[in-house]
């Protein structure tokens, strides 16, 4: 029973995640639905509202909700029709799509949306339509705001370009009416309170292109320079040779001669008498029965290193998806498939989890379950739930639906917690054998005072620093998408940079290692995973900058949202590459102490 609700689970995942709504072909004078996507200040561009929060009216055609897929829902889309009656190759001229009549309160509504240069989002074939609700008079520069004229765009001409039976592009221009000044304007005859009557006209022409369909989005992604790319991949790649070379040198030079001196050799290696004698007396050798010794907390480090697995295995595949899939802009789309993935994945992430506590003696392997599972979905609904608090009191769009909280919820518990109850049980079973390669001391080696570089606050501080210099060019770019709505296309790109963060990661784990290690600290576990995670704090530390430096983002809204899945993006960051710290580092401290002769 169990099974049959996990897989009709999936299967209407799938649904959502690969469904069409539109074959994107058209026969002649079939409709083509405009679709309104929500409203809000140019300024906050996440802080939106539904279209019909002003006193705009509906055409003739019914005002349909869209069904959404599970992605659309959760990022807060709301689409609904405009009432627009548009056919396939059918032009229009200056038709009527209603009136509306205008009281005080309304003409206010649209005076506060035009001051503070609200912006609509129309959705035509897939292809977004972004314009102002209206204008202010900007001829009379030193007049008093409040006196100023306001224009409202009551006409749209769409100029929508074809390929055979496609749509390749849909341009809008607006023509605009001067609204009334409510301080002097007085009840129109036979009305209730209304002071102005606007009609809402549109236009449609239709202009035949050679361009393809394929590269009908081209005009969308005009924001990225590939120079400043292959710039921040020179800079990456450099900063990956430093690190490489380090590591050749800890590994070639710097252990070749410890393991000389540790093994006491003579003749032309050059040690004298005194140094085998002295060989064993400070060094990474020091710690070898302690080097091994199971983690404080270590359910805690088992969950964040399997969600680690899990969510790096989980980037890798939705940007691979998006570098061999076609270039599309699609509301949720990706959100669905990364979602379905995730709960797909949990096994993987349960598995490395459970075999890794149980190689160190855990023993409460149910609560590791719950971990393991509850870890990132936790956090993630945590902040949302805080987040969804303040939209639905600010009244936006952005708040998800109670049925879509549930739909998520429902994943978690006939998927995502069985996959984990697998995962921890075969990994428990199937590779929990203890795998130390030196035996663990029973009392536990006194750790030294250390350097300054190596102690631990300097190592987790110093280690994020390369890996982010490797990013920081990118994240730029990444930010600019995200939070000023540019499409991000060049996946390619990303999945370099991505590669190089955790080659240059895994090389810092491995130099910051060794410094521990020779500095005879031996509690590396924690130490090595929040020095990996670490690049996550720079970048939180460099969207501070970006929020108050390249944005016009205010309110209570805009920064709970702006920072609220900032940290989510963070928290996720140091999960991956402390996973991938941690985990070079243990493969490096096995080869280094399995080719040591041990008393």
């Amino acid at each position: 029973m169990m099974l049959r609700l996990t897989l009709a689970v999936i299967l209407l995942g799938l649904r959502f995640a690969v469904a069409d709504e539109h074959a994107h072909r058209y026969k002649s004078k079939e409709q083509v639905v405009v679709w309104v996507n929500g409203i809000g200040p140019y300024a906050n561009r996440q802080e939106t509202y539904d279209f019909f929060q002003l006193p705009f009216c509906a055409g003739p055609a019914e005002v349909a909700h869209r069904h959404e897929s599970l992605g659309e829902a959760l990022l807060g889309v709301n689409m609904e029709n405009s009432g627009i009656k548009i056919d396939f190759l059918v032009p229009v001229d200056n038709e009527v799509v209603c009136k509306k009549h205008l009281d005080r309160e309304s003409i206010e509504d649209f005076i506060y949306a035009i001051d503070r240069h609200y912006w609509y989002k129309l959705i035509v074939d897939d292809l977004p339509v972004y314009g102002y609700i209206g204008e202010v008079d900007s001829t009379k520069e030193d007049a008093d705001p409040s006196s100023l004229q306001r224009f409202l765009y009551s006409h749209k001409t769409f100029k929508i370009s074809y390929n055979g039976d496609r749509i390749i592009d849909v341009e809008v221009e607006a023509e605009k009416t001067p609204l009334v000044d409510v301080a002097i304007a007085r009840q129109l005859p036979g009305t209730d309170g209304v002071l102005q009557k606007i009609e809402f006209t549109y236009s449609v022409q239709w202009i035949p292109t050679d361009a393809f369909f394929e590269t009908r989005y081209e005009n969308h992604i005009s924001f990225f320079e590939n120079k400043i790319h292959w710039f921040s991949i020179m800079n990456s790649s450099m900063i990956v040779l430093f690190t490489m070379g380090l590591v050749v040198v800890i590994l070639m030079r710097t252990l070749k001669k410890d393991m000389v001196r540790y093994e006491g050799l003579g003749g032309e290696e050059g040690l004298l008498d005194l140094d085998k004698d002295l060989s064993d007396d400070y060094g990474w050798k020091q710690v070898h029965g302690d080097v091994f010794r199971p983690a404080k907390h270590l359910t805690a480090l088992s969950g964040l290193l399997g969600s680690g697995l899990q969510l790096g295995l989980l980037a890798f595949v939705v940007i691979l998806y998006a570098v061999c899939a076609d270039m599309e802009i699609e509301n949720g789309h990706t959100i669905s498939i990364a979602l379905f993935f995730y709960a797909l994945s949990s096994i993987t992430s349960a598995y490395y989890a459970g075999s890794y506590y149980t190689r160190n003696g855990g023993k409460d392997w149910v609560r590791l379950v719950f971990v393991s599972s509850g870890l990132v979905p936790g956090t993630v609904t945590l902040m949302v739930l805080l987040i969804n608090f303040v939209s639905i009191y600010q009244k936006t769009s952005r708040a998800i639906p109670f049925t879509s909280m549930m739909a998520v919820f429902s994943i978690w518990l006939l998927c995502v917690l069985p996959m984990s109850l697998l995962g921890v049980v075969l990994g428990r079973n199937y590779a929990g054998l203890p795998d130390a390669v030196c035996r663990i001391n029973p009392i536990p080696r006194p750790i030294p005072e250390s350097a300054w570089y190596a102690e631990p606050a300097s190592v987790v501080a110093l280690s994020g620093l390369l890996p982010f210099g490797a990013i920081f060019i990118e994240m730029y770019y990444i930010f600019t998408s995200f939070w000023a709505y540019r499409a991000y296309y060049v996946f390619g790109f990303m999945m370099l940079v991505f590669v190089i963060l955790v080659i240059v990661t895994s090389c810092v784990s491995v130099v910051a290692t060794y410094f521990l290690l020779n500095s005879e600290n031996h509690r590396w576990n924690w130490i090595i995973l929040f020095s990996g995670g670490s690049t996550a704090g720079y970048i939180f530390l460099y969207s501070i900058y970006y929020y108050f430096a390249r944005t016009k983002m205010h309110g209570l809204f805009q920064t709970t949202w702006y920072f609220g899945y900032t940290l989510l993006m963070c928290f996720g960051v140091f999960l991956i590459l402390g996973f991938v710290s941690h985990y070079s580092a243990r493969r490096f401290i096995r080869v280094i102490y399995k080719n040591i002769k041990l008393d």
